[in-house]
């Protein structure tokens, strides 16, 4: 028992006001959208359209859906732990892959990413890397000569190049794309798995995989690069958990590497910062005990800067240019007064009912001293949720937070972990998945 009373009627009343604000979200932003198509989102909070339909995946996903319920939580419970962050990765993955191919291949995978606010519309303008990384900026606000597609213009060129990367070996098109990011954005439930274990205990972190699996997240990690970011961000934590709790100075090279990256695949993904701090709260003994393990991670940390910058891209230019372009656009009219709330309706969705019946148990967790693991796990959600709130505060993530808030959901997931009866919780979960994504169309 996580604590001495299960609090189930709380569980609810938390469930309930999420699905309150999920309702109001709705109803409201379909009368602002009918009104004044200010939103430009069909389905609000969602950006979606009302399509209920069948697809391939449909029968796979069924019966992952009820697999998991059934088995998962027994499974995590029993395996080896170094077999469980695997099978968490690949479950996942094929929960991902299911959800997808209910849309089909084509529309599900395949074009995700060739859509023309995409990255692989400017393939072919990068036959020169270092040339167009030196014009990069140049090319950001609307209304200039050959400006970047939204996503493009909206995130430092690592994104881009990844995708530049993966046409030169061979790896080109649609598919290949979407196809790394489903499998690199599966990654992520295994590396906040990795992190639990480190930080909390590993019984928790055991409680918690299940949850990372069946995620209603999974809507959206495939494929978008947002799955991508999450996962990069994910190990990044992760790796500095190790490196921290093993005072591995090798751990600590891979995670500032990591943290590094994140920052040039995501503007709003310097706010893990907030969890990172989490972290090493929660490891300071250990960094006090061998505190040479900040040298490898800021050597690891300055490498894709120092990289990109010698390439000619100035990130700090491009964060201010992104601003402007982001008010040129369509974020320059949605309105504020809605999405500051609308937005959390959309992190309901994608986190589900049961996270929502665990955030107040986090919350609680925090004051009770008499259960260390759990208020170690609660630092971390919390840690995220601050993180989220912050980048919902910024007014820079107007709408499709879905699938933008991806690398801070899937740490507010582990939260889950303290919840009672979770085989309840993950049809909860499994039910709102599946339900999405065979009655919207989502997209991006």
């Amino acid at each position: 028992m996580i604590h001495r009373r299960p609090h189930t009627s709380r569980d609810l009343y938390a469930t309930a006001a999420a699905v309150l604000l999920v309702t109001a979200a709705v109803l409201v932003g379909r009368h602002i959208q009918d009104a004044h198509h200010t939103l430009f989102v069909h389905w609000p909070p969602l950006f979606a359209d009302w399509n209920p339909h069948l697809g391939p995946g449909t029968p796979a996903a069924l019966i992952l859906a009820a697999a998991g319920v059934a088995y998962g939580p027994a499974l995590a419970a029993r395996l080896p732990w170094r077999a469980l962050p695997w099978v968490t990765w690949a479950a996942s993955g094929a929960w991902i892959v299911s959800l997808a191919l209910v849309d089909g291949w084509r529309d599900g995978i395949a074009t995700r990413l060739t859509t023309a606010n995409e990255y692989l519309q400017v393939i072919g303008r990068f036959h020169d890397i270092p040339a167009t990384l030196r014009g990069f900026n140049d090319h950001i606000l609307a209304g200039v000569p050959g400006n970047w597609p939204a996503h493009v213009a909206g995130h430092p060129p690592a994104a881009t190049v990844t995708f530049v990367l993966l046409d030169r070996i061979g790896l080109g098109g649609g598919g290949w794309a979407g196809m790394w990011c489903v499998v690199l954005g599966a990654s992520a439930s295994a590396a906040v798995l990795v992190a639990v274990r480190a930080l909390a205990d590993e019984r928790l972190a055991r409680r918690a995989a299940p949850f990372l699996v069946l995620a209603p997240a999974a809507v959206w990690m495939g494929c978008s690069a947002d799955a991508y970011f999450a996962a990069v961000a994910a190990w990044a934590l992760a790796c500095l958990a190790l490196a921290l709790t093993r005072r591995s100075l090798l751990w600590a090279g891979a995670s500032g590497l990591l943290v590094g990256l994140t920052c040039y695949l995501s503007y709003g993904l310097t706010l893990i910062a907030l969890i990172g701090l989490a972290v090493v709260v929660l490891a300071r003994a250990d960094l006090r005990a061998r505190p040479l393990l900040v040298l490898p991670f800021l050597a690891g940390l300055a490498v894709v800067p120092v990289v990109f910058g010698l390439l000619g891209f100035n990130w700090w230019t491009a964060y201010h240019l992104l601003v402007t372009r982001y008010y040129q656009g369509v974020g320059g009219t949605r309105p504020y007064s809605y999405w500051i709330w609308a937005n959390l309706a959309c992190a309901a969705i994608i986190t589900g009912p049961a996270t929502a019946a665990a955030l107040p148990r986090a919350a609680g967790s925090l004051t009770h001293r008499d259960d260390r693991p759990a208020g170690r796990l609660a630092l971390i959600v919390c840690a995220a949720l601050a993180a989220l709130l912050i980048a919902d505060l910024s007014g820079m993530s107007k709408a499709e937070t879905e699938r933008i808030w991806l690398p801070f959901a899937v740490w507010l997931l582990a939260a889950c972990a303290l919840l009672p009866r979770p085989r309840a919780w993950l049809t909860a979960q499994v039910v709102l998945a599946l339900l999405v994504n065979h009655l919207l169309l989502t997209g991006w």
